[in-house]
């Protein structure tokens, strides 16, 4: 941490602030420590994750987690985006833990991102550890990078989907999925 807290109490005097002053004096200290959470990603593995939480299962329907809030840091300027990412896979003999596919979508958030890679790298995943016959995923988020700087569009928002297997090949299962989606 200790070179994350120097690299901030660098930007700080860069932007012509005193480190002296009352509320800046713990400030690097602090960003250092929130930027270490902002991206915990980088330190996890998908078996941590997951910790063993993959049941055999006869279930052969189609499998959704929605609104799974996430939070993650746009690679260019280092600025959030936040959003919302939606899950489904088709079983084939085997499921996850519920959970478990809310904290594959945060360790891959809890990196330095762009939101494209962010989604196909949870579809990736996802369909690694449940070795389903598809999984498709959809992620909708407002990036701060065009909101507060730039542009400045305020209500501007971005949506990303990653299609695999039968949400790819087979329109009935992937419009199954964007109907439930909306619902």
């Amino acid at each position: 941490m200790s070179k994350i807290k120097t690299a901030y109490e660098t930007i700080l005097q860069g932007i012509g602030e005193d480190l002296q002053r009352d509320g800046l004096q713990k400030t690097p200290e602090r960003a250092a420590k929130a930027m270490e959470f902002l991206t915990h990603g980088y330190n996890q593995t998908i078996e941590e994750v997951l910790n063993n939480a993959v049941f055999e299962s006869d279930s052969e329907e189609m499998v959704i987690v929605r609104n799974i809030e996430m939070y993650s840091l746009c690679e260019h300027h280092l600025l959030p985006f936040i959003g919302k990412c939606h899950v489904a896979y088709l079983p084939s003999g085997k499921v996850i833990g519920l959970s478990k596919i809310a904290r594959i979508v945060d360790m891959y958030a809890r990196r330095l991102q762009i939101q494209e890679n962010m989604t196909k790298q949870i579809a990736d995943a996802v369909s690694d550890v449940t070795g389903g016959l598809g999984v498709g995923v959809i992620v909708e988020a407002q990036h701060m990078c065009m909101m507060m700087r730039g542009v400045g569009k305020q209500n501007s928002s971005m949506t990303t989907s990653s299609m695999l297997g039968r949400f790819r090949s087979d329109i009935n299962t992937r419009n199954e999925f964007l109907n439930l989606v909306k619902a």
